[in-house]
């Protein structure tokens, strides 16, 4: 189920964090008690089936309580053709599984996760930054999550 905002959202148990790409996904995920933010290896897929027949797995194996999805907004706020096929995936992905699903905006998310990882290989940046990304996302929304 998609949820408008983070109201109904689970305030404790693991909470996943995404970074939708339409060929690689950064994945980060909390702890239990959301205190700490977790980078896993970003998902490489062939397409959505494949992304979310392996997300679902993950969702089961780490007994995830919710799922936050960066939504991609322009800068000005609109959405875009990739805002798109994000809120398409998500719909889909909430079709396989019943945990609440938010968006939350990433603008500079990429940005800001390029510069805590400091001075890099530019290989390492195409390897890491996505899921740096989704750890970005993901603790700006426990941040929202723990205010309400």
């Amino acid at each position: 189920m998609i949820l408008p905002d983070f109201k109904d959202f689970p305030t404790y148990g693991r909470i996943i964090g995404l970074d939708w790409g339409a060929r690689r996904t950064g994945v980060a995920i909390t702890d239990e008690s959301c205190s700490f933010v977790f980078v896993r290896e970003p998902i490489v897929s062939k397409n959505s089936d494949d992304l979310q027949g392996r997300l679902v797995s993950l969702i089961k194996d780490e007994r995830v309580a919710g799922i936050v999805i960066g939504l991609p907004l322009r800068t000005d706020g609109t959405e875009s053709d990739t805002t798109k096929n994000v809120r398409d995936f998500a719909n889909s992905l909430a079709e396989k599984t019943d945990i609440p699903i938010c968006f939350l905006d990433e603008t500079l998310s990429s940005a800001e996760a390029q510069e805590s990882m400091g001075r890099v290989r530019v290989r390492d940046i195409k390897q890491k930054l996505d899921s740096e990304a989704a750890r970005v996302i993901l603790e700006n929304a426990i941040a929202i999550i723990k205010r309400q």
